[in-house]
């Protein structure tokens, strides 16, 4: 499995909306690419959130990067203060929890 973590800056007070958007938009798309295993998004701080997404391969980690930038484009970009930065992306070496085994 391979996930991509982002950092994302938003515009003050706006983070309900952010995640109201994904929720209704970019999660259902996230989840209709193939090899589409989880999304997560943290808030960190007050207007700053971490999204975690991970995929089956590295392939359908990078399209489905392609795709979801496409939608915050158009979808969030009003919303967001500056680009979302990349913070990391690579192969998941360990994951557990409920479902995971």
């Amino acid at each position: 499995m391979y996930a991509a973590i982002r950092r994302l800056r938003v515009q003050p007070g706006v983070f309900d909306e952010v995640v109201e958007r994904d929720e209704s938009g970019l999660v259902p798309l996230l989840r209709s690419a193939p090899g589409f295993v989880e999304f997560d998004l943290v808030q960190v701080g007050e207007d700053v959130g971490v999204s975690i997404t991970i995929f089956e391969t590295q392939e359908q980690a990078e399209e489905a990067n392609r795709r979801a930038a496409d939608w915050v484009k158009q979808n969030v970009a009003p919303l967001v203060a500056g680009p979302a930065e990349i913070v990391a992306v690579g192969e998941v070496r360990l994951r557990k929890g409920k479902d995971a085994e």
